[in-house]
Parts: structure tokens; sequence; C-alpha cells
């Protein structure tokens, strides 16, 4: 059974750190496409970065790239978002998903849940101005 189990999520301050992690099991991470993906009540589903594991080529939507950093440790099993410069618009449910669909899907942002092979259960992250 897939299972992703996100942590790390808090209060912090605009201009900010923070680190996500994601906790995988149940399947072959290390050759897994995983990606990032939050939500607002008022935005919506942004996808925000993937990484495959089978290259470790990343991708960033534009309204993180430059501040956000995705990566794995395959021993641990482990995804991480580092979070830096952050902004009041950061503010959201951070979720890690396996299984993401293509890149232009992605980043043209016509995508559902549905979409994703499977989602954690997400961790709140609230940017404070």
């Amino acid at each position: 059974e897939v299972q992703l189990v996100e942590s790390g999520g808090g209060l912090v301050q605009a201009g900010g750190s923070l680190r996500l992690s994601c906790a995988a099991s149940g399947f072959t991470f290390s050759s897994s496409a995983m990606s990032w993906v939050r939500q607002t009540p008022g935005k919506g589903l942004e996808w925000v970065s993937t990484i495959y594991g089978y290259s470790s080529n990343t991708y960033y939507a534009d309204s993180v790239k430059g501040r956000f950093t995705i990566s794995t440790d395959n021993a641990k099993n482990t995804l991480y978002l580092q979070m830096d410069s952050l902004k009041s618009d950061g503010t959201a449910v951070y979720y890690c998903a396996k299984d993401p669909p293509p890149l232009f899907v992605l980043f043209t942002g016509t995508f559902t849940r549905a979409d994703f092979g499977s989602w954690g259960q997400g961790t709140q992250v609230t940017v404070s101005s």
C-alpha cells in the first residue's frame, strides 16, 4: 500500500525558511516521480515542483523558482521541499503526490487530484506578513 506522510509545516514570518518532508512507503521510491502541490481555498490546487527519480531532473513553477528546492533522500525514502524567502502567498496546505501527470499539464495547471497516483494528507504552512 502506498503511503505518503508529510511533516514540517508551521508558522513562519515572510522572508523566512521552512523545510517540508514527505516519508514514502509501499513502492520503489528511488525510481518514482514525485511532486509537491499546494492548495488554498481561494486558488485551488497549484503545482509547486516535481522531481523524477530515474533522472533526478527537477522542475518548478515560476512562482517558486529560485526560492524553493525539491530533493530526495533515497536511503530514507523521503522527499523534501526547502522553502526559502517565503512570501505571504505561500500560505497553503502542501501535499506530496506520486506519479504526476505530464509536465505540460503541470505547467498549464490543467490537472485535478485524480491525475496523480497518490497523495499524502498534507501539511499546513502559514506565512505571516
